[in-house]
């Protein structure tokens, strides 16, 4: 009897254009194929055996003629290709309309009384790179202590500050203010604090950041793994994303590797439940800042890990490994597409090598761990236990 679910989010891993795709002006977008087209290939061995070259075509990465796993892709019902939405998706909820977003920043009368609350004035209000921002407007924040506020073609709020201007705790203030503020047509699904470090020229992002979501419209896989008195731990930025609803414990995390190394550390616990995790390295580090060989160092790094998170698996856990997004690095834009995300479903007491084929919704996760973990359905989704029981 299966009594753990553990899904694993591979931040903005997407493996080809959804059919919408044109419509966010993400034509060609391929996180996964795109890469392997660019770099000739990726040494990806153990997903491999898990059926993620059975999926679709990546340079480098053969089709098993028995994965270890069983295998296929998702589409995105929700309208969007945010965070928040993909991650609540997963979980059950499925959004009618998309998270607003400002692509010519935020109206001016809203950062008037932004700064009136918070009792400073900020810079920038405009749609931009984080990395590139705060090298542009770094220096002027220094000198002024004002926070540098920016946008994304993602639904969110980001406020910038170097940690030894505006501290660490202050911004957090800054963040939580703005979340209070953002409501009605300006309720965009996160506030993120993104602090600094560095001098002019070599300014860096630390791994404080923080992120401020609003919390889901109803209850989610979390919530009802929880009304059964099971734990919910999250892993990296999962309780923010959620905003701490339905989570139990909950372990941040600075890195992917450290991700894993958490991930490691609830397995060994051996408890019943669900065990949700994001690595965000692929999204935040690599996918962003359009850095091709940096992605493809991390999902190798990933790769090599695998086989500890598999061997720490017991007979009654169940492993999805998935995404949220995509963040193609090899193209001009550094937001978020709009892609299929891949579906890797592995446990030693489960079926191996079945096509789960092309899933109508994120959702089917949530779905098909509530069915595993016996509990109430969920508004959305449409379980596959059935196919690999």
């Amino acid at each position: 009897m299966i009594s753990r679910v553990v899904i694993i989010v591979l931040d903005s891993v997407g493996i080809g254009e959804l059919p919408d795709a044109a419509s966010y002006g993400d034509c060609g977008s391929n996180t996964l194929g795109n890469i392997t087209c660019s770099l000739g290939s990726l040494h990806l061995p153990n997903l491999a055996r898990l059926g993620l070259g059975n999926i679709a075509p990546l340079a480098g990465i053969s089709a098993e003629q028995k994965p270890e796993g069983n295998y296929g892709k998702m589409a995105e019902l929700s309208p969007g290709k945010d965070t928040t939405t993909g991650h609540w998706e997963l979980a059950g909820v499925v959004l009618e309309k998309a998270f607003p977003t400002f692509l010519h920043g935020f109206p001016a009368e809203f950062i008037r009384s932004y700064e009136e609350a918070i009792q400073r004035q900020v810079l920038g209000n405009e749609v931009a790179s984080g990395t590139e921002i705060i090298q542009r407007l770094g220096p002027e924040h220094v000198r002024t202590g004002k926070p540098i506020v920016y946008t994304s073609a993602d639904s969110v709020f980001q406020i910038a500050a170097h940690e030894e201007i505006i501290p660490l705790p202050e911004l957090m203030r800054l963040c939580r203010l703005a979340r209070e503020m953002l409501t009605g047509e300006l309720e965009v699904g996160r506030v993120i604090a993104r602090p600094f470090l560095g001098s002019e020229g070599n300014y860096y992002r630390t791994a404080n950041r923080h992120d401020f979501a609003v919390p889901p419209p109803y209850e989610t896989l979390l919530d009802h793994v929880q009304k059964r008195g099971l734990p919910v731990l999250a892993v990296g930025k999962i309780s923010d994303i959620f905003a701490g609803q339905g989570v139990t414990e909950s372990s941040p995390t600075k890195s992917n590797n450290e991700g894993v190394d958490k991930i490691l550390a609830y397995l060994a616990q051996k408890r019943p439940g669900l065990l949700m995790a994001n690595l965000v390295d692929f999204d935040m580090v690599y996918g962003h800042r359009n850095d091709i060989r940096g992605y493809c160092s991390a999902l190798e790094d990933f790769d090599r890990r695998l086989p500890e998170i598999l061997q720490a698996l017991s007979a009654e856990d169940v492993l999805i490994i998935t995404a949220d997004h995509g963040c193609d690095p090899t193209t001009a834009s550094t937001d978020h597409s709009r892609e299929y995300v891949p579906l890797l479903v592995y446990g030693p007491s489960l079926k191996r090598g079945q096509n789960l084929g092309i899933r109508q919704s994120f959702a089917d996760v949530g779905a098909t761990a509530a069915e595993i973990l016996r509990l109430e359905p969920l508004r959305f989704g449409r379980s596959f236990y059935n196919l690999i029981s």
